[in-house]
């Protein structure tokens, strides 16, 4: 099936969906374009792209249309992410970011589940403590959304291979713990010369920030040593609102919108949320 076929074949399939303001968007539900993609030959992620390039929205990005044009779903449909951590931080933003639809995931994590990380850990389970997360979040991309291509890396990047990644991604996610490795992966972002939207968090604050390859980073002022999580804990709460405004300004980077700059300080204690200036 060529280009032309599979396109007016995904037009016929299409049906209106009335939305709530009285506006009608066209729709295909998922099973048909999961047929039209074996029927094609070709990835479901691209069939999708073609659908919305078409003005057709996948059925299941339909609550996007409001927030989202066609092609700016398209262009989530083409990026390609590193996500690097895959625990507190990184389990939230893989589940957002997949079902944002954003095509292409390498997450990168060489731990395994512990029992102390299911008061917060998205993609932990009873059942899969000892489990890798990587493998873990294979299985999670698999079961949310199959039209994304998930890449697990099963160990901890560190040079090379840090900066190998970070060369083919449209944005690098810092969803490290602690502060060991931050300052290597901003150093990667920096000179892939793409941005890095970074976060930590403690007990009940945390901070978001999106840096441009030539700006300062939340890294370059807090160095190295002992986090503040160490002390503060982690609080499941306070981590999904961390990866929630990560996957926010994700969205801006990839869609060409403006993120924010500088760094969001936010603190659930008392409601509190400051944006600071990195430079």
């Amino acid at each position: 099936m060529d280009d032309a076929s599979l396109r007016s074949a995904i037009l016929e399939a299409a049906q209106r969906h009335p939305r709530s303001d009285g506006d009608d968007v066209l729709s295909v539900p998922g099973h048909v374009l999961a047929a039209l993609a074996d029927g094609s030959g070709r990835h479901l992620r691209l069939v999708e792209s073609m659908a919305c390039t078409a003005g057709v929205w996948p059925e299941r990005y339909l609550r996007n249309t409001r927030l989202l044009s066609c092609a700016e779903q398209v262009r989530l449909l083409g990026a390609r992410v590193l996500l690097v951590g895959l625990g507190g931080l990184g389990g939230h933003v893989l589940d957002m970011l997949l079902r944002m639809g954003v095509g292409t995931i390498v997450g990168c994590d060489g731990d395994v589940f512990e029992e102390s990380n299911l008061n917060r850990q998205l993609l932990s389970g009873v059942d899969r403590v000892g489990m890798p997360k990587a493998e873990a979040a294979r299985l999670h991309a698999q079961a949310v959304n199959p039209a994304v291509i998930f890449e697990p890396v099963c160990t901890f990047l560190r040079g090379v291979d840090m900066h190998r990644h970070a060369k083919g991604a449209d944005v690098v996610v810092d969803a490290l713990g602690g502060l060991d490795d931050r300052m290597a992966l901003r150093d990667a972002a920096r000179a892939a010369g793409v941005p890095l939207v970074t976060a930590g968090v403690a007990g009940l604050s945390g901070w978001v920030a999106t840096v441009a390859p030539e700006g300062t980073a939340p890294a370059d002022l807090f160095g190295q040593g002992r986090a503040a999580e160490d002390v503060l804990g982690n609080f499941a709460p306070t981590v999904g609102l961390a990866a929630s405004l990560q996957c926010v300004q994700v969205m801006q980077v990839l869609t060409g919108r403006s993120a924010p700059a500088g760094m969001l300080l936010f603190d659930l204690s008392d409601q509190t949320f400051v944006s600071l200036p990195l430079a």
